[in-house]
């Protein structure tokens, strides 16, 4: 008869943080979407040059959904850290113009 495993040691240690797979610094895009409404293009600029200073709002894409209701935004940041696109998907996501942030 086989002699039970005993269970792992708990440790109070942070687990090592996964490999990135992107490397920095990097143009990354971020698509934003929300409702088509004044002002939302501007919102998801002046957050896009608050984490990236050298963001060009001439790179933004927009494209409106097929019923005109919403409006896609693809911004293009230079990424420098998981903590910084981190912290920019959450401002992005918590902004009460935006629906979606991919």
């Amino acid at each position: 008869m086989p002699l039970p495993t005993p269970p792992a040691e708990k440790s109070d240690a942070a687990p090592a943080p996964a490999e990135s797979l992107i490397q920095y610094p990097s143009k990354f895009p971020i698509k934003v979407m929300g409702t088509k409404v004044d002002g939302l293009v501007q919102a998801i600029t002046r957050i896009a040059e608050q984490f990236d200073p050298v963001f060009d709002a001439a790179t933004l894409e927009l494209r409106e959904s097929k019923g005109g209701k919403y409006l896609g935004v693809t911004i293009t940041v230079t990424a420098t850290s998981r903590e910084q696109l981190d912290e920019l998907y959450r401002t992005l996501s918590t902004h009460p113009m935006v629906k979606v942030v991919l």
